[in-house]
């Protein structure tokens, strides 16, 4: 990120006073009257120009994906399942010229559990249509509240080349700051930025789902992965 800084020199200037000296005049010729002129006023100087922006880039919702994986807990964690969810319906925008992102999706578009994304996460067998609805439910409804907390919403900066990104998270009304390292390309105009990063249910004031007293439960620890696209 590039910051010019703009140095304005204001220049002082002195008003001279002009004098004159002459003889004493006749006693009855007044003598003549001094008139001071004033210095003409200096231009004022220019108002300082803030940095023009780039172009703005805009995520390609349909080469991104924010994928969340959350695991069983508890003792009888043998009788549930580990499960994945993802967002693909992502909007926003990155500016290169400011090394900063905004983006948002909604939790009610998240998907749970697709076969290819259980697969590349390492879960196990494929969980039914009724358990993956059941998820869903208990998901949005008992987890996150998403009728009040419809958004997730992201904010990343990268303060200087080859440190992590400075991400906020904001989820169920609360934001989190956090240190992400990243992989991240540049090409042909576009963007494109992978990683991965821990979070816990509870920094965002989530409580994990249970039954049972806590015998079936999810673990609070969860593996959120991003690859996105700007273009």
């Amino acid at each position: 990120m590039t910051h010019k800084t703009f140095t304005f020199t204001l220049t002082t200037v002195a008003l001279a006073a002009i004098t004159a000296c002459s003889s004493a005049p006749p006693a009855d010729v007044a003598p003549p009257a001094i008139i001071a002129t004033p210095a003409a006023a200096s231009p004022a100087p220019p108002a300082p120009q803030a940095p023009t922006a780039g172009p703005l880039l805009r995520i390609d919702s349909a080469q991104s994906l924010i994928a969340v994986t959350v695991r069983r807990g508890g003792v009888l964690a043998r009788l549930g399942h580990d499960h994945v969810v993802a967002a693909r319906t992502i909007s926003g925008t990155v500016s290169p010229s400011e090394n900063r992102a905004d983006f948002q999706f909604r939790l009610d578009e998240m998907s749970v559990d697709e076969a290819d994304l259980r697969q590349i996460a390492g879960l196990g067998k494929q969980p039914s249509a009724d358990a993956i609805a059941g998820t869903r439910h208990n998901m949005l409804t008992k987890v996150l509240d998403a009728e009040h907390y419809p958004l997730v919403q992201i904010h990343a900066e990268r303060m200087a080349d080859g440190q992590p990104l400075q991400v906020s998270i904001t989820l169920h009304g609360v934001t989190r700051t956090l240190a992400i390292p990243v992989e991240l390309r540049e090409e042909n105009g576009s963007i494109n930025v992978k990683g991965t990063v821990n979070l816990k249910q509870s920094d965002f004031g989530l409580t994990p789902f249970s039954v049972m007293a806590g015998a079936m439960a999810v673990q609070d620890e969860m593996e959120l992965r991003f690859d996105l696209s700007a273009k």
